[in-house]
């Protein structure tokens, strides 16, 4: 039988904080630093949060590039750039299915930044945005998914 720990580290370090505490309060191996062990598993599940972030970050940055930008040149490298982080992601969800769950509220967290990220990109090279990039928004399926901007790709 698949453990917690193999199928969802996120949930399994959440539930093994919690029973260390626990643990801790009754007062079980007094010898062991129960919170500050319940801490460091916990930051387990935080550094899962926050790579997943910022791949989200990273694929939404190229997207808006890829939308928004006169430059054409680097258009594959962005391509190339978000098919990684996708891949790292689907990583991260399927080691934390129970993430999953946190990938609308981190899109729109990351898209505020992705987009101040892309007009100070822009501005360093001298460059206009093609369309206002405030109208443009991302769901988590154009982030999860194989979708790309492009003539004829319907906008997400």
């Amino acid at each position: 039988m698949k453990s917690l720990y193999d199928s969802d580290l996120v949930a399994w370090s959440v539930e093994q904080a919690r029973a260390l505490r626990e643990a801790g309060r009754r007062r079980v191996n007094l010898p062991i630093d129960w919170e500050n062990v319940a801490e460091e598993i916990e930051s387990l599940g935080k550094s899962e949060r926050r790579t997943l972030g910022s791949r989200i970050g990273t694929v939404i940055e190229h997207l808006l590039k890829l939308e928004v930008s006169p430059a054409t040149n680097p258009a594959a490298a962005w391509r190339d750039t978000i098919r990684r982080a996708r891949r790292d992601i689907a990583e991260i969800l399927e080691e934390s299915p129970s993430l999953r769950r946190e990938v609308p509220e981190i899109v729109a967290r990351q898209l505020k930044a992705a987009r101040e990220l892309v007009l100070a990109n822009l501005a360093d090279h001298n460059e206009q945005p093609r369309q206002p990039i405030d109208a443009i928004s991302y769901d988590a399926d154009a982030i999860l998914g194989d979708w790309f901007p492009g003539p004829g790709q319907p906008h997400p």
